[in-house]
């Protein structure tokens, strides 16, 4: 994977300040820790509903010390904002194609020589959506990575870990309970959650 962020060590370390200072001053509580055995995983951003969510999520991931990439829509990765974005973590993905990027994904997770934790939304888009996308899913168990059920919840301006899921197999009755879980959260524009 590409350089980040998080992986330069005096801009790291600022942002870290900055990021907990912020985070404190405005209200927000950040909660949990990566799980000892999520140092490769698959993070679940939701609710996604609004671009707030991507500086409020690297400031979380500052303030939890994390290692994030993050998938945004290539429109996003358009010159002269394609290297910054590169820089906070980003990936480009193509949605108007099939690119096999669940295969790519798990390829990367498994070359990393460190930390990694991978973020999809598993809305795909920061409209209102009747099912999520099983990508991040894909992704994990092909990885053989755990999920880890990250969170955003503005209305009570809470953010962080929820803990692990381990994908039992069983898409259908895995995809119900980690809708269960982030049913009580709401997004920014909590009406396209």
């Amino acid at each position: 994977m590409h350089r980040t962020i998080f992986d330069t060590p005096v801009v790291n370390t600022v942002l870290r300040s900055f990021s907990v200072a912020f985070l404190k001053a405005t209200g927000w509580t950040v909660v949990g820790e990566l799980p000892a055995n999520a140092r490769k995983s698959v993070f679940i951003a939701a609710p996604h509903t609004s671009n707030w969510d991507l500086p409020y999520t690297l400031m979380v991931s500052f303030a939890l010390r994390l290692n994030i990439y993050w998938m945004g829509k290539q429109q996003i990765f358009i010159p002269p904002f394609r290297g910054l974005m590169m820089w906070l973590g980003g990936i480009a993905v193509n949605r108007e194609s099939a690119n096999n990027l669940v295969a790519a994904s798990v390829q990367a997770i498994q070359d990393a020589d460190g930390p990694l934790q991978l973020v999809v939304p598993p809305e795909g888009t920061r409209s209102k959506v009747r099912y999520w996308k099983t990508g991040f899913y894909y992704i994990a168990t092909g990885a053989q990575v755990p999920i880890v059920l990250a969170f955003m919840d503005y209305e009570k301006k809470r953010a962080g870990i929820g803990g692990e899921f381990i994908p039992t197999g069983d898409v259908e009755a895995d995809m119900a309970a980690i809708q269960a879980f982030y049913a009580p959260f709401k997004g920014k524009n909590a009406a396209q959650f």
